[in-house]
C-alpha cells in the first residue's frame, strides 16, 4: 500500500470518475486504474464497481468504509514527513480526566501559553486507566487522574485533595447542611468520581441505579441543574466553577465521602523541566479552590 495508491483512490472519490481523477493527478487513465487495482489486491477486496459505459464511479460497501481509513493514512504520511521540523522538546503532551479538563485546565492552559509562548501543548481527554498505558508508552508526558493504580514504570504522585459537596439549583428547597439519608435518590444527577465515592454512595443509597440522570460528560452538568429539585454531589473545584456561571447552592454534607484525591503521572524524565513549569502554573490555579490541600 503506497501513498500514490491511496492518493489515487481519494482523487477518484473527489472527482467522481476515473478520467477526471487521472487528469488531476497528471497521469494516464490506465496508470490510475493500475494503482487502484494494486490497492484492491493488497486489501483483498474491491473498492470500486467497474461497469462498462458508465463514467461515474460506484463504490462498493468496502470502498465506502475505506474512505476515512484512507484519509487517516494520508494524514499519518504528512505527519511522518514533518517529523524533522518539530521540536519535540518544546511540546508538552498532557492527558486528563474530564472533570479536571472541564473545570480547571482551561485557565491553566491559557496562563501557561502566556508565560511560555515558545512552548506547545498537545491535550487529550483520557480515563485514568488509559492514562497509565499512554504514559508508560511515552505518548503522554503528564496525565492527571483520579483513580490511582499500581505501575512499576509510571510514577503516581498526589497533586491535591478537595472535599465533596452538595449542589442544587438556587430555587431548590434544600438548605443548611445536607444529611444523606434525607435525600431522594430519584432526583440525583449521578456522576462517577472515583471508587471511594462509589463505595460511599452505595452505603447511603444502595446499588440499585435509581438516579434521575447519569452523566459522564462534565460539560452537561450545568444544564441539568436547572431541572427542579435535582441535585448532585461533586468536588469543590467543580462546584465553584459552576457557581461562576450558574445560580446554584453549594452546601456541606453532614457525613461526606472522603475528599477526592487527584494524582498526576509522569515517566518522561527528559521533560521534567517543562513538566515543572506546567505544574507551577497548575498549582496557582488549584490554590483558588476552597478547602483544597495541595501536595506539590
Amino acid at each position: 500500500m503506497t501513498e500514490f495508491e491511496i492518493e489515487a483512490f481519494l482523487m477518484v472519490i473527489k472527482k467522481g470518475n476515473i478520467s477526471l481523477a487521472a487528469e488531476s493527478l497528471h497521469i494516464t487513465q490506465p496508470a490510475l486504474s493500475r494503482r487502484i487495482s494494486a490497492l484492491e489486491e493488497e486489501l483483498g477486496y474491491k473498492l470500486i464497481n467497474r461497469k462498462k459505459g458508465i463514467r461515474n464511479i460506484e463504490l462498493t460497501s468496502e470502498g465506502k468504509s475505506f474512505i476515512p481509513i484512507a484519509k487517516k493514512w494520508i494524514s499519518v504520511c504528512v505527519e511522518a514527513k514533518g517529523l524533522s521540523d518539530i521540536d519535540y522538546e518544546s511540546v508538552l503532551n498532557i492527558a486528563s480526566i474530564g472533570s479536571i479538563s472541564t473545570y480547571i485546565l482551561p485557565e491553566v492552559f491559557i496562563n501557561f501559553m502566556e508565560c511560555y509562548p515558545d512552548k506547545r501543548l498537545s491535550f487529550h481527554n483520557y480515563h485514568s486507566h488509559e492514562s497509565y498505558e499512554y504514559v508508560e508508552k511515552g505518548l503522554i508526558d503528564i496525565a492527571i487522574i483520579s483513580d490511582d493504580m499500581y505501575s512499576k514504570n509510571v510514577k503516581t504522585i498526589p497533586l491535591f485533595s478537595e472535599p465533596m459537596v452538595f449542589i442544587c439549583g438556587r430555587m431548590s428547597h434544600y438548605e443548611g447542611d445536607i444529611d444523606p439519608k434525607q435525600l431522594n435518590i430519584k432526583n440525583e444527577i449521578r456522576l462517577p468520581w472515583n471508587p471511594e465515592f462509589d463505595l460511599w454512595h452505595e452505603y447511603w443509597f444502595g446499588n440499585i441505579p435509581e438516579y434521575k440522570i447519569f452523566l459522564d460528560q462534565m460539560s452537561l452538568l450545568e444544564e441539568f441543574l436547572a431541572v427542579k429539585d435535582v441535585w448532585a454531589i461533586v468536588p469543590m473545584s467543580v462546584a465553584q466553577k459552576i457557581s461562576q456561571n450558574s445560580k446554584i447552592k453549594i452546601l456541606n454534607i453532614t457525613d461526606p465521602s472522603e475528599d477526592r484525591i487527584i494524582y498526576y503521572l509522569k515517566s518522561n524524565e527528559k521533560k521534567n523541566g517543562l513538566i515543572d513549569k506546567f505544574l507551577d502554573v497548575l498549582n496557582k490555579e488549584i490554590n483558588k479552590i476552597d478547602n483544597v490541600k495541595i501536595y506539590l
